[in-house]
């Protein structure tokens, strides 16, 4: 059974940057499709960026594009979450999830494992 773990989160300023980790604990899952999702309160759980392919394919929210950016460290069993420019509206739970199906959709039905979830609060 594939474990995911996420790490990373925090609190930072309007225009900062953090990185999240979620480590996984099957290297089979590099060539699975993998995502980043957030959930704020009181909103839905929303896609942020997928990544399949072993990293080959990436795909954003269009509220994320040209400040966040989804890659995998094969021989980390890790993928990552670099996000800057951090808004409020960014401010959330994110959480790491990964699913065996092609091509990497973007619902929460397309995922089948998931991380505990790591909070990220961004200060205006």
């Amino acid at each position: 059974q594939v474990e995911l773990a996420e790490s990373g989160g925090g609190s930072v300023q309007s225009g900062g940057s953090l990185r999240l980790s979620c480590q996984f604990t099957s290297h089979s899952v590099t060539t699975w499709c993998m995502g980043w999702f957030r959930e704020a309160p009181g909103k839905r759980r929303e896609v942020v960026a997928t990544l399949g392919g072993g990293g080959g394919y990436t795909d954003y929210a269009d509220s994320v594009k040209g400040r966040f950016t989804i890659s995998l460290i094969k021989a980390n069993n890790t993928l990552y979450l670099e996000m800057s420019s951090l808004k409020p509206e960014d401010a959330a739970t994110y959480y790491c999830a990964a699913g065996p199906d092609w091509p990497c959709g973007l619902s929460m039905g397309d995922y089948d494992t998931w991380g505990q979830g790591t909070q990220v609060t961004v200060s205006s």
